[in-house]
């Protein structure tokens, strides 16, 4: 094998395909990179769990297949100067060189490296990079950590005629957000779950404006950029019918701005910490919410103003699950509903639309 490719678009695809490489494993090949110069030049990472596969722009002299050590590789990498590196190799002894610099390292048989699982397509979405990316970030916090429910573990994933909506449950809060698509084929409505740390990565490939084609198979999903794909295992379970969890019909509705009520719940926040955990007192009166707390070593308060009258009602809230929804909320302006003390919070978009939905739970706040 041998190929010529420039130093910055190696080291880019090789740090996206090294995100998929076992950290630790009994198979050498595993904590690997598979190097493939075919008709193009592709760095595969697969970890049995998600696998990544970049493709990079090269001179490919001569054909062929290797795995290399993705820590060492990657390392050798980013140290070159910024030149056309030159990738030669003889039997499983590698020659890398780049301006003055040379190595020559050992490599392994690419025999030993598990295939990518094929994705049979069932059903697929484009949408744009950007979009999704967004929609992943907006929503990726609410995923649960909790693996007595592998199934909310991840996002699901809806699909319809005209939109895609990616929702995230953890037991105490809800993120919902839906936005057009661009193109769809297969069923009218179809629907699947993408693990959490599979999205982080989409996340992080999702780079431009370009499309990305998202294809569901029967076990499978795959993510497609012009540049990279990646493929993990769909999670199996019954997600949860959000729908009939988020309270339609509250009786209170107020609305706030979003960066001042934020910054009103992170001054109260300065006296919680890991040790000193408190809920927020939230006391909604007509115009204004005012926010207290108390911890072992004193209180805080502070006051927002709102729009509409909260009729007095006073509620708790874990302060960071509260701060998790209003960050991630992408308006300047939020409507938030409620119909007890006892109730979730249901955060939405002051318009007429249902681009986004939160849902927090409340905390039950100890007698005064």
């Amino acid at each position: 094998m041998k190929f010529s490719c420039e130093k910055a678009l190696l080291t880019s695809a090789v740090s996206t395909a090294s995100r998929a490489v076992a950290a630790k494993s009994s198979i050498p090949a595993m904590e690997g990179i598979l190097i493939e110069a075919g008709d193009q030049l592709k760095l595969t990472g697969y970890d049995l769990s998600i696998g990544i596969q970049s493709t990079v722009p090269a001179e490919i002299v001569e054909k062929g297949s290797l795995v290399l050590s993705a820590r060492l590789f990657g390392d050798i990498i980013r140290k070159m100067p910024d030149d056309i590196v030159t990738f030669t190799t003889n039997d499983m002894m590698v020659n890398i060189r780049c301006g003055l610099s040379e190595f020559n390292i050992l490599g392994i048989s690419p025999d030993d490296f598990p295939e990518l699982p094929a994705v049979d397509q069932q059903n697929s979405f484009i949408i744009k990079q950007s979009v999704l990316r967004s929609m992943i970030a907006q929503t990726l916090f609410a995923v649960s950590d909790n693996e007595s429910r592998p199934v909310h573990t991840g996002s699901l994933f809806e699909a319809d005629d005209i939109s895609l909506t990616v929702v995230s449950v953890d037991g105490y809060r809800l993120a919902l957000r839906r936005e057009s698509l661009d193109v769809k084929q297969g069923e009218e409505f179809f629907q699947f779950v993408v693990p959490g740390s599979a999205l982080s990565e989409v996340e992080k490939i999702c780079s431009t404006e370009d499309p990305v084609t998202v294809i569901q198979g029967a076990r499978h999903v795959l993510f497609q950029t012009d540049q990279t794909l990646l493929v993990c295992r769909r999670l199996e379970g019954e997600f949860l019918n959000y729908r009939n969890a988020i309270p339609r019909n509250n009786s209170i509705k107020i609305e706030c701005e979003t960066r001042k009520m934020l910054q009103c719940i992170e001054r109260v926040s300065l006296i919680i910490s890991e040790k000193l955990k408190s809920p927020l007192r939230c006391v909604f009166g007509d115009g204004q919410v005012s926010i207290t707390t108390k911890t072992g070593i004193g209180d805080a308060a502070d006051q927002c103003p709102i729009e509409g009258d909260g009729q007095g009602l006073e509620i708790g809230f874990n302060n960071k699950y509260l701060m998790d929804a209003l960050k991630a909320a992408p308006a300047d302006k939020l409507r938030l509903e409620f119909s007890s003390g006892v109730a979730p919070c249901v955060i939405l978009p002051t318009e007429e639309n249902d681009s986004f939905t939160y849902m927090v739970l409340p905390v039950r706040l100890k007698a005064n």
